[in-house]
């Protein structure tokens, strides 16, 4: 489970960095995408992390 919480955000980070070289923009033109990418991650380990201890 945790694998997945950790990999989530490296995950989308790393596409989202690729994204950003390949189009020829710098890491600070897409800052807002990494906050972007943070928040959903967090949203998604809360909602996990929520039905696991609802479930046990």
């Amino acid at each position: 489970m945790l694998k997945i919480i950790v990999l989530i955000p490296l995950i989308l980070s790393v596409l989202w960095f690729g994204y950003l070289k390949a189009n020829n923009y710098s890491v600070a033109d897409g800052k807002q995408g990494f906050k972007y990418i943070l928040v959903i991650s967090s949203v998604i380990a809360v909602f996990f992390t929520f039905m696991y201890f609802v479930t046990h």
